[in-house]
């Protein structure tokens, strides 16, 4: 039967529909051709409201001295890590999109981390403080494992001894957790320190201005008193020649006069003493028996 069948070999082909499905898939992109930043732009809007909300919570209530934990990042992470978990954070709180009333203020403290964390000068500054809580923690680590068996084991039984044993442990979750507790110790201290000479500099700053102040008030008194005794020197002079114009002190100014000089008279050959002194009498005998 040549007419009106389906040749033969030959079974029943795709629908439309079906075909059409295929074709929508082939034609979309695999995960490898799309952008990066759609996908993390894709990712972020399927994001439940209560995880935005946590989110913003966890930057609030960061320590606000360290802005690896405002990022939420390791004490190692890379300029790039920085970069790349900013951006990911930035549009995960971002206030357009997070209905947290704190949002705002949560991304603000992203962006300010991130400028820290990318200035080359604050992130050495806050490195070496972290360095040092490192070094504090180490100590601690050493103190603690000093009778540890097991740890000695270890030690013997590595290609690089305790150092090798160490330089694992460090990293571990627990390390970094721990790490992350000095640190917040270390950098505590530190602005406590900054703090307190701020305060003490702050102090010094105002004695010194008190001073100079009290300096210059005394010189301008000085330079006061100075033009005030040369604008009333021609009324002195005239004054003093007027005095002596009425042959000195005629009329009692009610002033107390200084007393009169003595001269030596050099005919009297006695001394002339004062009144009360002309005539002494003899002292009084002592009261008492006789003497033979």
């Amino acid at each position: 039967m040549a007419d009106g069948g389906p040749s033969d070999g030959a079974g029943p082909g795709p629908s439309s529909t079906a075909q059409a499905q295929i074709e929508a898939q082939a034609a979309r992109p695999t995960p490898e051709e799309l952008d990066p930043e759609d996908l993390l732009k894709s990712f972020f809007s399927d994001l439940k409201e209560v995880d935005r909300d946590n989110e913003v919570n966890r930057i609030l209530w960061a320590f606000k001295l360290n802005p690896f934990e405002k990022l939420n990042l390791r004490f190692d992470a890379t300029a790039e890590d920085v970069k790349r978990q900013y951006r990911k954070l930035s549009l995960m709180v971002h206030p357009d999109k997070c209905k947290h009333p704190q949002a705002s203020t949560a991304f603000d403290i992203l962006g300010e981390a991130q400028k820290e964390l990318v200035d080359e000068e604050k992130r050495e500054s806050l490195l070496k403080v972290l360095e040092v809580a490192k070094e504090e923690l180490r100590k601690e680590r050493r103190k603690e494992t000093k009778h540890d068996n097991l740890v000695r084991v270890a030690s013997l039984l590595h290609e690089e001894g305790r150092d090798g044993i160490e330089a694992e442990w460090e990293k571990t979750d627990e390390f970094h957790e721990r790490w992350k507790m000095k640190a917040r110790d270390v950098l505590a201290r530190s602005e406590w320190r900054k703090r307190k000479l701020g305060k003490r500099l702050k102090e010094e700053t105002l004695r010194l201005e008190e001073k100079e102040k009290e300096v210059k008030e005394r010189v301008k008194a000085k330079k006061e008193h100075e033009k005030q005794w040369e604008n009333t020197r021609d009324q002195r002079v005239t004054t003093w020649h007027d005095y002596l114009k009425g042959g000195g002190n005629k009329k009692s100014t009610g002033m107390v006069k200084p007393p009169k000089l003595k001269t030596n008279d050099e005919e009297k050959l006695y001394v002339q003493r004062p009144v009360g002194e002309q005539h002494r009498p003899p002292p009084p005998k002592p009261a008492g028996p006789k003497k033979d």
